[in-house]
């Protein structure tokens, strides 16, 4: 099963699931899809099962470690869980028609849709914040979750963001 997310109509998300069906032979595949308008509650539910993930992670490294190692083991947690994930993607930078090459990277994607800042640093800061909205503005996805693992309580160390174009999806 494949899932991809994409822009439609008024920048709405539609989330499809693309299932194959095994009748056919490699020329005849019959496709079978299944749309899932992307809505507020979904994010929330995806973003629930995202934190228990980093919980996981947490619990089961501990803190002290590099921001790498726990980016490669919250993948996998997240892979495990059904998650499809893609980890250190580039970030287009547009500028009044300018095409930046610059080497800007996300730690991890979820779906599609929900950004993920993973850090390990003593103490998560205003500019860490600053820097998720601004790669959520320019990858135009609606959430994101930050993670500072290099703590005893992960629970006491996360932050959860949304923007603009989180308010112009619907509820349900």
């Amino acid at each position: 099963m494949a899932t991809v997310v994409f822009e439609v109509f008024f920048g709405a998300f539609w989330d499809i699931e693309v299932l194959i069906h095994h009748g056919g032979t490699e020329d005849t595949e019959k496709y079978f899809c299944v749309l899932i308008f992307m809505t507020k509650k979904l994010i929330h539910s995806w973003s629930y099962e995202i934190i228990g993930c980093a919980i996981e992670v947490h619990q089961h490294l501990g803190p002290g470690l590099l921001e790498s190692v726990y980016e490669a083991c919250l993948q996998h947690e997240l892979t495990l869980a059904g998650f499809e994930v893609q980890r250190q993607g580039k970030v287009p930078v547009h500028y009044k028609g300018l095409k930046l090459q610059a080497d800007l990277r996300f730690d991890l994607l979820v779906n599609d849709t929900i950004l993920i800042e993973n850090k390990s640093v003593e103490v998560i800061m205003p500019i860490h914040k600053a820097q998720v909205l601004t790669y959520m503005k320019l990858l135009q996805k609606p959430k994101a979750l930050g993670f500072n693992f290099n703590t005893a309580n992960l629970n006491s160390q996360m932050f959860s963001l949304v923007n603009e174009l989180y308010s112009t999806l619907p509820e349900e």
